[in-house]
């Protein structure tokens, strides 16, 4: 697809076009400068989709005079056991459409609306972080985000952090916990695999993490914390702007007992903000949940996140989450596979929980 049905409007002209490898620079140029966009508008989850996942990328655009206003990335996810979605973005907690004005905006929503029907997937899901489509059906009580400012003093950072919590972090200080920065994923990928093995949910690839980190370069970052020498809790996570964002963490079954996750989350604020980071985005949890609540417990308020959807061939909104009763017993199982199992297994089933 060349353009996704052309629209001339106004006396430049508005036209949605689908991306090409000559424009991305463009678009990059007008991701980092939006206001409203976020880290996973950025180009190069494109790639990251196609070449971990298999996953066929429709970045679209809107430009006139040869200026892109606006932009909307989306992600083709089909598997037999999840469905067949068109999502922005697929893997990612935020997306949908960004764009410099109404016209733009609304021309980027109905080329995506054409391409779902022509593709005729189960559904079109858009990831806002506010409400943009009052009028489609919205998932808005299940996930929420978590984002704060930080300063760049490091002690009223820790004094901002509400006692009992704080004293989690003083707590692995006082263990003899440190962390280290690095720029590849064999210290992260197998404390990563066995924490959500633990939790019975499927791993991604190591291809996926590689990509991130081979994509993203100095913008994707792993810190992990050790005890003794070993490592014991590990996060990759994405720079963007002025903002941190810790994605994929996960810890040993010893890490608890040490605060190794409080101190990990604390390792990588206090860097990023002395780097002049201002935003620590903790990311997206469910709620009720306890990743929900060790958020809350840092002094982070819980922030409604809006996924907007277009049914095409579904009938309701889809339920594909952990929450869902569905899947309890499959959880249940997962937990229980010796991680060397579920790590062979777990790149199947994944792909398809975008």
């Amino acid at each position: 697809m060349t353009e996704a049905r052309p629209r001339p409007q106004g006396p430049a002209g508005l036209t949605v076009r689908r991306l090409d490898a000559a424009v991305e620079p463009a678009w990059e140029a007008f991701v980092q400068a939006c206001p409203e966009a976020t880290f996973f508008h950025r180009v190069g989850w494109r790639r990251v989709l196609e070449q971990a996942f298999g996953h066929p990328g429709h970045y679209l655009y809107a430009e006139s005079g040869g200026r892109i206003r606006g932009v909307l990335p989306l992600g083709h996810v089909k598997t037999l056991l999840f469905g067949n979605a068109l999502i922005s973005v697929p893997f990612c907690v935020y997306g949908g459409v960004v764009a410099e004005d109404a016209e733009a905006e609304g021309a980027l929503i109905q080329a995506a609306r054409d391409l779902a029907e022509s593709l005729q997937v189960d559904y079109l899901e858009l990831r806002h972080r506010q409400r943009r489509l009052p009028q489609w059906p919205c998932k808005d009580d299940l996930y929420v985000t978590f984002r704060k400012a930080i300063d760049p003093d490091p002690e009223v950072n820790l004094k901002a952090i509400p006692r009992k919590q704080r004293a989690m972090v003083r707590k692995g200080m006082q263990r003899g916990l440190s962390s280290e920065e690095e720029g590849g994923i064999e210290r992260f990928f197998p404390i990563y695999a066995d924490s959500v093995r633990r939790l019975g949910t499927p791993v991604f690839p190591r291809r996926y993490f590689r990509a991130l980190m081979d994509t993203f370069g100095d913008a994707a970052r792993v810190t992990t914390v050790h005890h003794q020498g070993r490592p014991v809790s590990s996060v990759l996570s994405f720079l963007f702007r002025d903002e941190v964002l810790p994605y994929y963490g996960g810890g040993t079954a010893e890490a608890r007992g040490l605060a190794a996750f409080d101190f990990l989350y604390w390792e990588v604020m206090r860097r990023a903000a002395g780097a002049g980071y201002r935003v620590f985005d903790y990311g997206r949890s469910k709620r009720g949940t306890g990743s929900f609540q060790f958020k809350k417990n840092w002094g982070f308020e819980p922030e409604p996140l809006y996924y907007e959807y277009h049914l095409v061939r579904a009938r309701a909104i889809p339920e594909i989450n952990p929450l869902n009763p569905r899947y309890r017993l499959f959880i249940q199982g997962w937990k229980r596979l010796p991680t060397p199992v579920a790590n062979v297994l777990g790149p199947y089933l994944s792909r398809g929980l975008g």
